[in-house]
This record gives structure tokens, C-alpha cells and sequence, in this order.
């Protein structure tokens, strides 16, 4: 089986606070968590640039119902060491709803690569996420809308696509949405291949209840994201589709 970042822990989402900021910024990971009682790992989170502008990041992650106080650090270098905590220092840029609200993002401009931690609050505790390899100008996000539609079966479509590099590859994240981005389902798999809503393959599940029945005629939007064992996103597919 292949290794990976992500810690596989069923996350109920919700649209939590938005905070940044907090009213105790430290400038340090360390001295953040100092005396605090944390879990490492426990955020899930991944990364990669914008289309249109390759310097600029997006940093994906799951709130956990009730969190807040959302948080993002940076290293100064990618040469670092990525699990010494000494070495991340805040980062004070916007976070903003995802997919609605399904998830949250930060955003914010990059000039060179880096690691990166999100950190959020729930409970009297600190979430941190493993660290995250920006990777914008060694390995750039790829973009695209090449994905094969198996619809044989009526209202349970078969996703497949190419992997881009089995090298890089350690997980795939797919989400079924409505046009308006409106999240249906969320599910993880280490196959290249997903079929709604057959979950035999599926590795990760964090799909808010009971996926509904597809529309036969409605239009609907699949979005595929294939990431690295260091959480950055290789690749991003997007296709809008016709239930048959």
C-alpha cells in the first residue's frame, strides 16, 4: 500500500469561523503550541498554484465541526527541516469557503517554495496538518478536463483518468458537485477510477450523509485532484457533465 501524508479520520465540515487572525497571534509554530495540548496530524489539508498565475497558492483543508481560530505557517526554505516546528513562522493571509463552505482555503502569493502547516483550535486544543511541500516552480499544478465517462450504468457514472506521474502519486481526491458547487459527494481513493456512488475502492469517505440519487438529464461537475505524498496537488481535472 502505498504511504502516504494524510491521516485517514472522518471529518464532519462545517462553515466555522474564518479567523485568521485570532487575538494572540505568536510569530512562531513553537512558541504557539507551547504548553497547549495538540494533535499532530490531524488536519487534512493539501496544496497547489492557480491556474492563471503559477505564484499564487491555494492551500485546501477540512474544518472539523466547531473549529476556529484557522492558522497557516511557513517556513523561510524548503531546505528546512519540515517536522521541526522551530522553524515555521505565521503567515497572516485570507481564508475563505470552498466548494461553499465544504471546505476552506487559504490564498496568498508565493515567490519561492517552501513547507507549510495549517494549524486550527477545537475544544482547548491545536489541529496541526503534516507539513506541506509548495512545489509551484520545481512542479507546477497541471490543469485540465481530460477524464473518461463511463455511463453504462444509469445514474452511477465511472470517472477514470491518467495518472501523471506514478512517481509523484499518493492519493486521489475526487469530489461530485452540482454546477453551482454545491459538494454531493468527497471521497479518497488510491485507484485511478471512481464510480458514484460505489464506494469499494474508496480509502477515505467524508461525504456529509447520504449521497443522493443523480438526476437523469441534470448537469453536474466532477473535480479530481492528484496529490503527492507531500500534500501537493499534482494535478487538478474538472469536467461538467449530463447524467444519462
Amino acid at each position: 500500500m502505498k504511504q502516504i501524508l494524510f491521516v485517514f479520520t472522518m471529518l464532519l465540515v462545517s462553515c466555522s469561523s474564518d479567523d485568521t487572525s485570532g487575538s494572540n497571534i505568536n510569530d512562531s509554530l513553537m512558541s504557539y503550541i507551547d504548553g497547549k495540548t495538540i494533535e499532530t496530524g490531524a488536519v487534512i489539508a493539501c496544496s497547489g498554484n492557480i491556474q492563471t498565475n503559477q505564484n499564487s497558492i491555494e492551500v485546501y483543508f477540512f474544518p472539523e465541526t466547531g473549529s476556529n481560530n484557522f492558522k497557516l505557517f511557513e517556513t523561510s526554505s524548503s531546505n528546512l527541516d519540515q517536522n521541526d516546528y522551530s522553524n515555521y513562522d505565521v503567515l497572516v493571509i485570507p481564508n475563505e469557503p470552498f466548494f461553499n463552505g465544504f471546505l476552506r482555503k487559504f490564498v496568498g502569493e508565493f515567490d519561492s517554495e517552501r513547507w507549510i502547516i495549517v494549524t486550527y483550535e477545537i475544544d482547548d486544543e491545536i489541529k496541526l496538518s503534516n507539513p506541506i511541500r509548495i512545489k509551484q516552480s520545481t512542479q507546477p499544478t497541471l490543469f485540465s478536463n481530460d477524464i473518461s465517462l463511463n455511463q453504462e450504468i444509469s445514474q452511477m457514472p465511472i470517472f477514470s483518468w491518467d495518472v501523471n506521474s506514478e512517481v509523484d502519486n499518493a492519493i486521489f481526491f475526487q469530489v461530485l458537485s452540482t454546477v453551482n458547487d454545491d459538494v454531493i459527494s468527497a471521497t479518497y481513493t488510491f485507484e485511478n477510477q471512481f464510480q458514484y456512488y460505489d464506494t469499494s475502492n474508496v480509502v477515505l469517505n467524508v461525504t456529509q450523509g447520504t449521497p443522493p440519487i443523480l438526476s437523469v438529464g441534470q448537469d453536474y461537475k466532477f473535480t479530481l485532484m492528484d496529490v503527492s505524498e507531500d500534500n501537493w496537488v499534482n494535478q487538478v481535472i474538472t469536467t461538467q457533465f449530463t447524467v444519462e
